[in-house]
């Protein structure tokens, strides 16, 4: 029998929901492309309830328990102190399965991969795998598994919402009502339309060609850059500007949106000379991961007027301490991370992590769009390779 261990975030600090805004979630069996949403074979949880909490489990302890494996939740992951002291590195050497979550990251480092003799499977219950080391998980034979495309949407849409409060000074206005006040003036004097303007996102997967199908009816000027440049077709339908490089991009648009995956070439990918380039009063917007942006560098780029704002809810670390500078710093639109873990995306992702465990206690194939790294014993091709999504 396995021993799973999964690492969620805390429930929220007044308890567990017992009810819910909303009593159902809109269907969706398919995403952009023809992907099928995943199908595990049977669920134990509700869609639209609170899963990716500690009390929330994912929905899996049924079906693990009821087969005779362990399942271990904890939101203990961080070593604070440095005494490897926290519930994750005590329960992490004998477990089989390991699953976290992008936004309350399980960090798989190669000594904690070392140490895990027991490990063959690593899932990330939402997309983005860069918190487990692929190489270490390749020389351990650990396949690496996440439930890909469960909350790109939702992170689209989150993009779409930042770019609107940002421009047109929605947070500052609606503290104004907040704080007793009606002073028009105070509400309007940072507020800009945001038609007419130019948008560029930096990486074009996804999430990133999502976002800029959702702004192309609000009139903006449409650019980007990626490394894989997309079709023609694409292009025309939505009327982008294609640049070869970041650099050509921020100089030409008002609004950036920062997509790209967090690698050793990615990290601080923002900084002083990168803001130096944007035109004044632009906006970045920052969803993908916090290293990506020095974070002194965009305080100083704020605080200047070198940009007019800054909005995303990805910070490092996470979580991010009181004294955090992003939290007091002028016009930013920052959250936790929430962009990615909406109620909607939780019933897809906890389903996805469902359907890779179903394959693989039933040793059958994980679906090859899920497969980061395959330890060679769950795709049945016996390779040990990885992909960058």
């Amino acid at each position: 029998m396995a021993k799973v261990l999964c690492v969620l975030y805390d429930d929220p600090t007044d308890g567990y929901p017992t009810t819910y805004a909303r009593d159902d979630l809109p269907v969706i069996d398919h995403y952009p492309g023809g992907q099928t949403t995943p199908t595990p074979q049977g669920t134990d949880f509700t869609p639209g309830q609170l899963l990716g909490s500690v009390t929330g489990e994912l929905g899996l302890r049924q079906f693990l328990e009821s087969r005779g494996h362990t399942l271990v939740v904890t939101s203990d992951k961080d070593d604070a102190d440095g005494t490897g002291r926290t519930v994750f590195d005590r329960e992490l050497p004998d477990a089989d399965v390991v699953i976290s979550q992008p936004f309350w990251p399980a960090y798989l480092t190669p000594e904690r991969i070392a140490a895990a003799k027991n490990l063959k499977l690593a899932i990330t219950a939402g997309i983005g795998s860069d918190h487990v080391d692929l190489d270490a998980a390749i020389a351990h034979g650990v396949t690496v598994a996440e439930v890909t495309y469960c909350n790109s949407i939702s992170v689209a849409e989150h993009v779409v919402m930042m770019t609107l409060s940002l421009v047109r000074n929605y947070l500052p206005s609606h503290q104004v009502v907040l704080d007793g006040g009606w002073n028009i003036a105070d509400c309007v004097a940072r507020s800009y339309d945001v038609e007419g303007m130019h948008f560029g996102t930096i990486a074009a997967g996804r999430i990133g060609l999502a976002v800029l199908r959702r702004l192309k009816p609000f009139g903006l000027h449409l650019h980007y850059t990626d490394p894989h440049r997309l079709s023609p077709e694409i292009e025309k339908e939505l009327g982008l500007t294609y640049h070869p490089d970041a650099e050509s991009l921020v100089r030409a648009v008002d609004i950036v949106n920062l997509q790209t995956p967090l690698y050793p070439s990615t990290e601080h990918f923002f900084n002083d000379r990168m803001f130096s380039l944007m035109k004044r009063g632009a906006y970045l917007i920052n969803t993908a991961r916090g290293k990506l942006v020095e974070r002194d560098a965009v305080v100083r780029a704020l605080e200047s007027g070198r940009i007019a704002g800054y909005a995303g809810d990805v910070w490092f670390p996470q979580p991010a301490p009181r004294d955090h500078p992003w939290r007091t710093m002028p016009f930013n639109g920052m959250t936790p991370h929430v962009s990615g873990t909406s109620l909607s995306a939780q019933a897809r992702y906890a389903a996805g992590t469902l359907e890779i465990l179903e394959s693989y206690f039933g040793k059958t194939p994980i679906r090859q769009e899920y497969l980061i790294v395959d330890g060679g014993m769950l795709a049945g091709t016996g390779a040990t390779s990885y992909k960058l999504t």
